[in-house]
């Protein structure tokens, strides 16, 4: 046990120490003619005009994820798709109609995997990284829940387990990463979309796919790819027969935000070692308060 909590403290304080520096998410980003691209990076095209609004995403996604229990009925319910919602700890993605459209148009939400993740610039003990292959990932070990993501993400997407009092942990879309390297791997909700409405693929193959469609069907797509550019690039990127404006996507610059938490970062930790001792002191005494809980809970559970 002890030996253990050393550990934990080494890791929390190198990741803070990691804090003092540029990080390079992967040695495949690259800048070239203003965009930002990880060279053999997978993502998903989401195209809104192609959802049909069957929730199909959402019944995978939660028997892959295994996330809370919900009657597989529920998924049926397609009133909830009136009503604007958000990603949360029981539900990794959601679908919500664009309000006003008429055809209807329907939008589905996740993590958007950016190429240079705000949440994992700002999380000082390491446990968010982008792996090179395009997700997003979260360390639950390492993670002593000061939910700094919550407030680095312009997407609002990680949520917390705030029911869970003994090992709380950030929630969001994994990207099926635990399956990565199976062969044909397609996340769960792209292996099941009836319409066609998600693809995977490599980010350049995705963006080449979407030029096309918006050249041959000028008509019902605006002349836009949201997450081509948006906050350095994304590897969720979307189509729509409508302006992005009018749907629950944020306006944002194509200035990664990442630079941004990490000047700040910098500013207060530069030359000043006494906050990487806290934060790795911080993160010991949180993980230890998990173990005690945990410990007492077996303990009572033996007498029982």
């Amino acid at each position: 046990m002890r030996k253990d909590r050393r550990e934990f403290l080494k890791v929390s304080v190198a990741a803070s120490a990691a804090t003092l520096v540029p990080d390079t998410i992967s040695s495949d980003t690259t800048v070239a003619g203003g965009e930002v691209k990880n060279a053999g990076a997978f993502g998903v095209l989401v195209d809104t005009v192609l959802c049909v609004g069957c929730r199909q995403c959402e019944r995978a996604c939660h028997k892959a994820n295994g996330i809370c229990e919900k009657d597989p009925e529920s998924f049926s319910d397609r009133t909830l798709l009136e009503s604007p919602r958000r990603p949360d700890e029981c539900a990794y993605t959601v679908v919500n109609r664009i309000a006003g459209t008429d055809p209807k148009y329907w939008m589905k939400m996740q993590c958007m995997h950016c190429n240079e993740p705000a949440c994992a610039s700002a999380c000082i003990v390491g446990a968010l990284t982008k792996d090179n292959r395009g997700p997003v990932v979260y360390d639950a070990w390492k993670c002593i829940g000061c939910r700094y993501c919550f407030l680095a993400c312009p997407f609002d997407i990680p949520a917390y387990e705030y029911g869970n009092a003994l090992n709380p942990q950030v929630r969001k879309c994994t990207f099926c990463y635990q399956r990565f390297g199976e062969s044909e791997f397609q996340p769960a909700c792209v292996s099941v979309c009836p319409g066609g409405a998600l693809t995977f693929g490599t980010r350049e193959e995705l963006i080449d796919l979407a030029l096309l469609r918006m050249k041959r069907a000028p008509d019902k797509y605006v002349d836009d790819i949201y997450g081509r550019h948006e906050v350095g690039g994304t590897s969720w990127m979307y189509l729509a027969g409508v302006d992005f404006a009018s749907t629950s996507l944020p306006r944002v610059g194509s200035q990664p935000i990442s630079a941004l938490t990490e000047k700040i970062q910098h500013g207060v930790f530069k030359s000043f070692v006494p906050p990487l001792v806290l934060y790795g002191l911080l993160g010991l005494i949180m993980h230890s308060l998990r173990e005690n809980k945990q410990e007492v809970r077996e303990n009572n559970e033996q007498q029982i």
